[in-house]
């Protein structure tokens, strides 16, 4: 399955026990994936279009919850289209029109809002209830190289609500426009696993921990690894440089006339061209610095670079 998938599994597993939070998903649910359809003789219906069987199954048990009788079908976008669609029909009854007016999804006059009142998303757990209704209805979630949260909305103003939302539960979102609909997006690591645990997708959100801690792990490791690479590269050149210059100092007959401490020190040099400072350091008697070391080096270099 998808990371979209996995996300609406795991949220759709959640069964809320009080009223105000069905209340909130089910808005929510609407809002991200509803349609109103009017019908002749002044008849109307309200239809759910969903991509997910779990989101299908959730919503399908909500409205049963609050006594709302649907119809789930299913289709395919083309002729070819190997995913299956799932729609959920919901008649237009008194009962209903009750239910989706207190739910904010119509007013009394049936026409489709915007946005709920205030009052269904007024608590922290119906604020959280709303942000799963919105991902089971329109959510997606990417996990490539370029993480990528999305919460899909009718309009601008539907979008808008879900930042405020977040913003209050210390979260963040963003807003962009597309040609026929608008979205409520997090792009960072921290903003995606902080709205995805206000929804209370907590095993999401440890899968994706775990994933950011081994991917930290492996860049570190390749930071030292071609850090070390480096180091021995720039060790390797020096130590040639060096070589070079004791070998045109002894075909001079230059290091016989050389003070004692540049003499051993080219000495070492010849006898272990591949040692590190510290370990030509460690050979000289008594033993030197490392810095000691590395100034008579430097010193033979100078001394042959004057050699005619």
């Amino acid at each position: 399955m998808t990371a979209s998938e996995d996300v609406r599994e795991e949220l759709a597993r959640i069964a809320p026990a009080r009223a105000c939070d069905r209340r909130a998903e089910l808005s929510a649910l609407f809002h991200s994936a509803g349609s109103l359809h009017l019908r002749a003789g002044g008849d109307w219906a309200l239809h759910l279009d969903l991509g997910s069987g779990a989101a299908a199954r959730r919503a399908f048990s909500l409205l049963r919850d609050v006594g709302i009788r649907s119809e789930i079908r299913t289709y395919r976008r083309r002729a070819f289209d190997r995913a299956t669609r799932y729609q959920l029909h919901v008649a237009g009854d008194t009962h209903a029109l009750h239910v989706l007016t207190a739910a904010g999804v119509v007013d009394r006059r049936h026409a489709p809002l915007e946005r709920p009142p205030r009052r269904v998303v007024g608590r922290a757990c119906c604020r959280a209830a709303y942000l799963r209704g919105a991902f089971l209805g329109g959510g997606s979630l990417s996990v490539s190289r370029s993480p990528h949260l999305e919460l899909r909305t009718a309009s601008r103003v539907s979008a808008s609500l879900l930042c405020e939302i977040a913003t209050l539960q210390g979260a963040a979102l963003t807003i962009a426009e597309r040609a026929n609909h608008a979205v409520a997006y997090a792009k960072s690591w921290e903003a995606i696993e902080s709205v995805l645990a206000l929804m209370g997708a907590s095993e999401t959100v440890l899968v994706l921990e775990e994933r950011s801690i081994v991917a930290e792990t492996s860049a570190r490791a390749n930071r030292l690894a071609n850090a070390d690479h480096a180091n021995l590269v720039r060790t390797s050149r020096s130590a040639q440089l060096q070589l070079d210059a004791v070998e045109r100092l002894g075909a001079a007959d230059r290091l016989e006339r050389l003070p004692d401490s540049l003499r051993e020190a080219a000495e070492l040099r010849l006898r272990h061209p591949s040692d590190s400072l510290r370990e030509l350091a460690a050979r000289t008697n008594p033993p030197a610095t490392k810095a000691a070391v590395h100034r008579r080096l430097r010193r033979l270099e100078e001394l042959a670079d004057r050699l005619p």
